[in-house]
């Protein structure tokens, strides 16, 4: 069998989408079926990789056997406290040892404000590292002053190349490794322009195989594509542990942080922040923020209460249905899913006897949280229709529950969780499905209404 030329490179293809690898371009991933994600990058033969490329930071690892999981010892991840308890809740309860986390967001958005501060607060417990590939020192300094952060035992390398970050990091060990941001970082074993599929990936696999042999924790910060996922080949969301994603509105002080994955703790888990003239801070009662601040009662508007991860939050969905000049009605959703909201609304017309079909209905969630649970169908009925008839809800009146085709109000989730909260914010009344209805006792001035079908959630809302 004749051995390949060594010395020589070759031209592969790669899919932005699946990772899939092709020896020619073509129009569709002949895996995944994605148009245009393939793109071009060069392989080096193995013998031409440098030795920098082997794990010169490992010691003399065990080799690899097959064993009895019964036999294998395990214990709970030890966690550290990032000094932030909103991030904390994100991850999980803490920094895993060895972790990699990916923090995506749109730009300006506080990613690395929010990874500065967290290591500022570390290093004061443990040696810790911050490297910039987008910034030079001076403007992570001149920030870090701005934010009045604690600079003793900040330790901050300005570099991009994989080799020379691994080798300052096997020097320095730091215990947490922060490198902002993914899409800057580059390796000498592969001749693609930085910031390529190829350089993304193989970057990333090196600082993820120098997390997992050193047990050093890492952050990385990744860019956002125009459609919102992080810039760069999919893989790079398989190879870390936790993926975060910042979010908010343009012109908004908050920020939502929320884990799309999380090998350590709950996925979709949210944090909450406000951003202000020293950075990020902690937001303690999320559901104030969501909710109106207006005393009134307006017409159109309901509260309902979301769970995202484990954590239950009041949100105020806001309704508006005037009559339209088209021959085809506007149905504009900003919170939910729009294909949800035209169901939601043929279901008002044939089980609540609801026209809406020569209406614009629009249908805001405030505070620019998304809302992914079927909780929130009742209220958003309920705020559409208090639009239409120009008449709010009674005061201090919560709704949530699942509609169903039919009409029947399912019940949802952690019920009575929900109901405690909505308790403990003073509510006086709520529409819920009458499977989440108390079955023991009750809560301190709150009145549980139990509806079984969608048109006894309408009797109660309108009395």
């Amino acid at each position: 069998m004749a051995k390949p030329a060594s010395g020589k490179s070759r031209t592969a293809y790669v899919c932005a989408e699946c990772g899939a690898s092709f020896s020619k371009w073509q129009g569709q991933c002949g895996e995944c079926g994605a148009w245009n994600s393939l793109s071009e990058f060069v392989v080096e033969p193995a013998a031409s990789a440098p030795a920098a490329r082997r794990s010169s930071w490992a010691g003399k690892v065990e080799a690899p056997k097959v064993t009895a999981l019964k036999d294998v010892r395990h214990s709970e991840e030890a966690r550290v406290s990032t000094g932030i308890g909103e991030l904390d809740r994100v991850l999980g309860g803490g920094l895993v040892e060895g972790a990699v986390v990916l923090v995506g967001g749109d730009p300006g958005i506080g990613k690395s404000t929010l990874l500065l501060q967290a290591l500022a607060r570390l290093a004061a417990s443990q040696p810790v590292l911050y490297v910039t590939g987008e910034e030079s020192l001076a403007q992570v300094a001149g920030r870090a002053a701005r934010l009045d952060l604690p600079l003793d035992g900040l330790r901050a390398l300005a570099e991009t190349g994989i080799e020379k970050i691994l080798d300052h990091a096997v020097a320095a060990q730091p215990r947490i490794v922060v490198a902002d941001s993914v899409q800057t970082l580059w390796t000498e074993t592969l001749t693609a322009a930085p910031g390529s599929v190829s350089q993304v990936r193989e970057s990333a696999a090196r600082l993820v195989r120098y997390a997992k042999e050193t047990g050093t924790a890492v952050f990385l910060v990744g860019h956002v594509t125009k459609e919102g996922g992080i810039a760069g080949p999919r893989v790079l969301e398989h190879m870390v542990d936790a993926v975060l994603y910042f979010e908010g509105e343009s012109g908004s002080r908050f920020r939502v942080l929320r884990a799309f994955k999380n090998r350590f703790g709950a996925v979709n888990e949210l944090g909450v922040f406000a951003m202000g003239e020293k950075g990020l801070k902690e937001v303690p009662n999320p559901s104030a923020i969501f909710l109106s601040g207006g005393s009134a009662r307006q017409p159109g508007s309901c509260v309902m209460v979301t769970r995202e991860g484990t954590r239950p939050l009041l949100v105020e969905v806001q309704a508006l249905v005037d009559a339209s000049p088209l021959s085809n009605p506007r149905r504009v959703a900003v919170g939910m899913e729009q294909n949800r909201l035209a169901m939601l609304l043929a279901v008002l017309h044939r089980h609540g006897g609801v026209v809406v079909g020569d209406q614009d209905v629009f249908v805001n969630v405030v505070g620019g949280i998304r809302v992914q649970e079927t909780a929130a169908d009742l209220p958003v009925l309920l705020a559409v229709l208090s639009s239409l008839r120009d008449r709010p809800l009674p005061e201090k009146t919560i709704a949530f529950g699942e509609v169903g085709l039919s009409g029947e109000i399912r019940p949802v989730p952690n019920g009575e969780e929900r109901l405690r909260e909505a308790a403990t914010h003073g509510f006086r009344r709520a529409i819920v499905p009458k499977a989440n209805a108390p079955k023991s006792g009750s809560f301190k001035g709150l009145e549980v209404v139990a509806a079984e079908r969608l048109s006894q959630a309408i009797d109660a809302a309108m009395e």
